[in-house]
């Protein structure tokens, strides 16, 4: 069958058949050694101001799910260690926490280069990595699940809401790594495919932290000026985005003239800098902290008793790491060990609540099934939903849209066990 043929039924049949597990409390054994769980997020440099919060949910996670029993009646033991946004730096902590501290499973990563810098590790030491946050797509690793989006869960219904609200010339600006630049391959292709004219895609990108951004804006505010509605796609990461959306206000950028959908830009980014110059101005999750459910409700009162902070946002890849974690609890009670294979093979097909209403689903590509959102800056620094999928969208690890991997799919179930087998050869590994 085609892939997208056979995503389709890998949703149906996971989703079909999703594993409700119980986590029911039971004792801690005071007897038995604690179940360490590493959390590998920057805690300085450039990505903190994005990355700390997803240590600090992590620590709230594992807490409460100590006060439930912990798993398999053993107590959760965080090891915290800090890369620091770097990325060799990113490696050797991987390393320590896979053979040193032999824990069994990870949470983090956000830039795909860091991501890129653990995944040799874990794949030779057979270690578990939850990566909580968007992506370019074009991977599937055996020992890696991605709980974040891929691009057809961000940035091709982004494009496609813009398109529907008359959009006609193209700023794909992003910083310069692997993610943005993946990002806007498949999205360039995309909107030719579309119509969309070479000389109406201008493409840009900047170092990390980045702070100069006059004439960048500049050239963006001239780009715009042609007489055709103009949006600028970002994949601009870390503190870079906070100088960016300044000098957009002070050069008179509007939403109303030139909307910017930021797919890199939640609710901690925001907290950073006075937002009233920046309504109407775009972001494209797959949750946001205004979404309206009881589940999400919870999480966001949870959230701000644990840091003791009452204004303290929630953003999406806080929300992918609920997910994840919940989705490892129940793959480990299933297993019934923490054995990195058994754990693995367990993950496929469990399912549970994510914060936007419904359940997610581990899918065998080991991506998942997520709504996808459009949410509008507000002056409070909060989004209001815009647009979003009637339903849940299953994460394609492949795109369809670049000749070497559109034919390309991924399954970890026996007998294929393979993340990148060719449908039109009939190999695995043939790209």
């Amino acid at each position: 069958m085609s892939r997208r043929q056979f995503l389709r039924s890998a949703v149906l049949s996971i989703t079909g058949a999703a594993l409700m597990l119980g986590t029911a409390g039971v004792a801690l054994a005071a007897d038995k050694p604690p179940i360490k769980v590493g959390i590998l997020h920057s805690l300085s440099g450039t990505m903190a101001i994005s990355e700390t919060t997803l240590k600090d949910v992590m620590l709230m996670l594992i807490e409460e799910q100590n006060k439930k029993g912990g798993v398999l009646g053993r107590k959760l033991e965080p090891v915290v260690v800090d890369p620091a946004s770097n990325w060799p730096l990113f490696a050797e902590k991987a390393r320590e926490l896979l053979a040193v501290q032999k824990v069994s499973a990870t949470f983090g990563c956000w830039t795909s280069v860091s991501r890129k810098s653990v995944l040799p590790v874990f794949e030779e030491l057979n270690g578990i990595l939850f990566y909580p946050v968007q992506y370019e797509g074009e991977e599937s690793s055996r020992n890696v699940f991605y709980t974040g989006a891929a691009p057809n869960q961000q940035a091709v219904p982004a494009v496609d809401y813009l398109i529907g609200e008359g959009v006609q010339r193209w700023v794909l600006a992003g910083t310069d790594y692997v993610y943005p630049r993946t990002t806007n391959k498949i999205l360039e292709a995309y909107l030719k495919a579309k119509g969309v004219k070479a000389e109406d895609i201008m493409i840009n990108y900047t170092p990390f932290g980045h702070a100069d951004w006059q004439s960048i804006v500049k050239d963006i505010k001239k780009f715009g000026s042609a007489g055709k509605k103009t949006a600028v796609v970002s994949t601009i990461n870390g503190d870079a985005n906070v100088p960016f959306y300044k000098e957009l206000a002070n050069q008179g950028i509007k939403a109303t003239d030139i909307p910017v959908i930021a797919f890199s830009v939640g609710e901690e980014e925001l907290a950073g800098i006075d937002t009233k110059p920046l309504q109407g101005h775009l972001a494209a999750w797959n949750y946001f902290q205004s979404v309206k459910t009881p589940i999400n409700a919870e999480f966001i009162k949870k959230w701000q008793t644990f840091t003791k902070n009452p204004k303290r946002v929630t953003n999406d890849p806080m929300e992918a790491h609920f997910i994840g974690f919940n989705m490892w609890v129940q793959a480990v009670e299933k297993a019934g060990t923490t054995d990195p294979d058994k754990v693995i093979d367990a993950m496929v097909g469990v399912a549970v609540p994510n914060l936007s209403g419904g359940y997610s689903a581990m899918l065998p590509n080991h991506h998942i099934t997520k709504p996808v959102l459009i949410g509008e800056v507000q002056a409070d620094g909060q989004f209001e939903t815009v647009w979003k999928t009637p339903g849940l969208v299953a994460g394609d690890e492949w795109s369809d849209y670049l000749p070497d991997s559109k034919d390309l799919i991924a399954d970890w179930r026996k007998p294929l066990s393979c993340g990148n087998f060719n449908t039109a050869t009939g190999k695995c590994g043939a790209k």
